[in-house]
């Protein structure tokens, strides 16, 4: 066991990226380290090579099921939200944007790009684990590359330009509509996340100014009152916010480039939300918890 927890982080953050789903990854986490435990860890020369193989492989098993139940999915499907306080670095590669861009890729393509670019496993290691030879795993991270270049993010706010976008987006879930609207880029999109059991836009909310009306309509119909309770956080590197409501918690985060917000993700399908429910006790009842 002591071999194994030193590598657990990087584990999760392995499979968290190829599947998308905290849940999943911590279960396939752990079916690494029940495979680990009857190794005999003497024998291995490089046990975080090893165990990254082994986690690769249970996740390119696990997409397979993942393809069908997407497929079935009800409206837009989002990453489960990696919540971090709002003081936390950001980090490129947990942007949503990639995440999403990662989806449209083979499994094969996601985990070469991952293993070889995010997590730095050289060619022959990356040979080794996928199964593949050294010249089609370098052909399969050199499309996947291609695919998600445009995923990346190219700007990264300043914690108190964060700090002001994301103030802006708490008044206009209040009503208070300006600054956020003087923010939006006019191609701006919002993506929402219900999986059919929270309500939520089926389809993506293209331009400024139909997603000012779905504000303006939310406002009207008193979703968010002035009493929100709401916690400042980073999600998935992103300014945002955990919001806690009589249904339960959803997370919205924004995708800012060149000092405007250019996407919004909401994810409200209480699935994904689960490891959310502990942070409510530290909360206040009354505000927003800061």
């Amino acid at each position: 066991m002591n071999d194994f927890e030193p590598h657990r982080e990087f584990l999760l953050g392995v499979a968290y990226r190829m599947l998308g789903s905290l849940a999943e990854a911590e279960d396939i986490v752990q079916d690494a380290f029940l495979r680990w435990s009857g190794v005999d860890a003497s024998v291995i020369e490089n046990p975080r090579a090893h165990l990254a193989k082994i986690v690769s492989r249970l996740c390119l098993d696990r997409m397979k099921s993942a393809a069908a139940r997407r497929e079935q999915y009800v409206g837009m499907w989002l990453p489960d939200p990696l919540v971090q306080p709002v003081e936390a670095a950001s980090v490129d590669d947990l942007s949503v944007a990639l995440l999403l861009s990662l989806e449209r890729l083979s499994p094969l393509e996601r985990a070469a790009f991952l293993l070889h670019d995010v997590f730095d496993m050289d060619y022959p290691s990356l040979a080794e684990t996928l199964g593949r030879s050294e010249a089609a795993c370098r052909q399969l991270a050199t499309r996947a590359r291609e695919h998600v270049r445009n995923g990346r993010p190219r700007f990264t706010p300043s914690p108190r330009a964060a700090a002001r976008f994301a103030e802006a987006f708490r008044a206009a879930l209040t009503g208070k509509l300006d600054e956020f609207a003087a923010l939006l880029a006019d191609d701006a999109v919002v993506y929402s996340d219900g999986g059919g059991k929270r309500l939520a836009p089926l389809k993506p909310i293209f331009g400024k100014e139909k997603i000012v009306r779905f504000f303006e309509g939310t406002a009207r119909k008193g979703i968010f009152g002035p009493s929100l309770r709401s916690e400042p956080v980073r999600i998935n590197g992103m300014p945002g916010f955990v919001i806690w409501t009589d249904a339960g918690p959803e997370t919205m985060s924004l995708e800012i480039e060149n000092e405007r917000i250019v996407a919004i993700y909401a994810v409200r399908n209480p699935d994904k939300l689960r490891h959310l429910a502990k942070r409510s006790e530290a909360v206040g009842n009354d505000g927003d918890g800061r």
